[in-house]
């Protein structure tokens, strides 16, 4: 018997459903598929197009949007299986996963070893796993439940799911910030700095994740960075340098999947941090690398023992897989840069590439030291020597030429573009910045519609040790709507602790 001639149809429609990258696919609850093969809610189900086949997750339609004959498509679900015009679909129950078992043990509390990781990662990538399984395994690696064995192989299955890039003999540097501190989009300065001095420098950034903007979100302001590998590639050799966004290029792809579902749980683990940051420097041909790591009481990394926890990891992980590592430890107290948003912050950027006489003061000063250090990193060169390399770029225009030309190669460069509704949010009385609590400060932003509102978000210029006199402007709330501004506005009203201001004495 063709068991698979039997087997009912399903119309394929697009839904036109975003779920941010996760396939799914909908459903009514009277289609024969659902009641002959018992599918549910939340079922995992595998479609199949033709030779293709897709693993998704199933909804079921309650009312009469959809017809009983068709499967409707999400946006993520459609463009992972792309189907022709007037397409049939079938569906089974999928093969269980080959890494459940090593899940569970996870989940158990038990040490897994480097095969363990590699089945999970693959199960990963090719969508085995559910949301709900993924949010199981993130949970039972946060804390310090990954040992330093542990997250070198999870480090080495990320790298071994995706494709890897090799760039030939020599110094391939890279650079990484841990996060956590609002602004300090120092990144686009330093590879349009070290590019220009001549080294190669293939960055691939991520998107925010629970911040108000990603690297590849403000450098997206000013040019394409959709790149697929061979454009990436392209661009690298043509002008040494890129900033393009690494969803796009599948260097670790497993970890993009995992910080999809990382983001709504809004944590993750020092392991995992270890191997989402090593596994890309790896997929990308680096092999130098200079990791940024502020601390500060509202920072990712927020005590001196902890960025030692972090530090040593890092360390250990990166000698393992042949890496040469260097951790600049910086302040995380408090913004770097007047804008929090994609436009904002690529504002700042350019001010600092094009010498602005009011440019941040301190992006500039963070971007010469990291590039400084990254420069010092490279066998040959006498150490101390690169802050002036990277201080003389900046100053003669070198670095905003060679930007411009990375901005062209990757498909052109745009000025940005800054929102239609503003509002100052004013201090409540005299006094002295004693503190700013970076997290609040970036909800503000992320409330104002940053960053699915590029030009959404807030600037300010007060730092610690700063006297603001009552009625002042402690920042600016961009957005794009009223709706959004109000919105924003209303949480620093219930907030009103983001700037810690010591009353002046009478």
């Amino acid at each position: 018997m063709n068991r698979e001639a039997d087997r009912t149809g399903l119309r394929v429609i697009r839904a036109g459903i975003d779920t941010y990258q996760q396939p799914v696919v909908y459903m009514h609850r009277d289609c024969e598929v659902c009641r002959s093969e018992g599918f549910a809610a939340l079922t995992r189900v595998s479609m199949r197009i033709d030779h293709r086949e897709l693993i998704a997750t199933l909804n079921v339609v309650v009312s009469d949007l959809l017809p009983a004959d068709a499967v409707a498509l999400s946006e993520a679900a459609w463009s992972a299986i792309q189907p022709e015009p007037d397409a049939i679909a079938t569906f089974y129950h999928p093969e269980p996963p080959r890494s459940a078992g090593a899940l569970r043990a996870k989940v158990f509390g038990q040490r897994l070893e480097e095969a363990d990781y590699l089945a999970l990662m693959q199960d990963t990538v090719h969508n085995r796993l559910s949301d709900i399984e993924l949010a199981a395994f993130v949970t039972a690696c946060a804390g310090e439940r990954l040992d330093h064995g542990e997250t070198t192989a999870l480090t080495r299955a990320m790298v071994a799911v995706g494709d890897t890039l090799d760039w030939g003999e020599g110094p391939v540097l890279d650079k990484h910030c841990v996060g956590g501190l609002p602004g300090n989009r120092t990144t686009p300065i330093i590879v349009a700095i070290v590019a220009s001095l001549g080294y190669r420098i293939p960055k691939t950034s991520s998107r925010a994740i629970t911040s108000p903007a990603g690297t590849a979100d403000t450098m997206e302001v000013m040019a394409p960075v959709e790149l697929d590998l061979d454009a990436m590639r392209y661009v690298v050799e043509r002008e040494g340098g890129c900033v393009v966004w690494g969803g796009n290029v599948r260097l670790s792809p497993a970890d993009d999947v995992l910080i999809r579902v990382e983001r709504p749980l809004d944590f993750d683990s020092d392991g995992q941090l270890v191997a989402s940051i090593l596994s890309k420097k790896v997929a990308a041909g680096s092999n130098h690398v200079l990791i940024d790591m502020p601390v500060g009481p509202t920072a990712k990394v927020r005590s001196a023992a902890a960025a030692d926890s972090l530090t040593g990891r890092l360390a250990g992980t990166a000698a393992a897989l042949g890496l040469r590592v260097a951790v600049n430890r910086s302040d995380g107290r408090q913004p770097v840069g007047y804008g929090i948003g994609p436009a904002l912050e690529a504002a700042d950027v350019l001010s600092v590439l094009r010498g602005d006489p009011d440019a941040p003061a301190d992006l500039r000063e963070r971007s010469i030291a990291l590039a400084g250090d990254l420069l010092d990193l490279v066998p040959g060169n006498v150490i101390g020597r690169g802050r002036g390399l990277a201080e003389q770029s900046l100053a003669s225009g070198q670095a905003l030429a060679k930007f411009m030309a990375i901005c062209d190669a990757q498909g052109g460069f745009t000025e940005p573009k800054f929102a239609r509704h503003r509002a100052d949010v004013l201090a409540p009385r005299n006094g002295t910045v004693m503190a700013i609590d970076n997290r609040r400060l970036s909800k503000v932003a992320k409330l104002a519609g940053a960053p699915v509102s590029p030009a959404a978000g807030l600037v300010s210029r007060w730092r610690i040790g700063d006297r603001i006199s009552a009625g002042e402007p402690m920042f600016t709330v961009h957005a794009q709507s009223k709706g959004q501004l109000e919105y924003a506005l209303d949480y620093t009203q219930a907030c009103p602790t983001i700037f810690d201001l010591r009353e002046d004495p009478t």
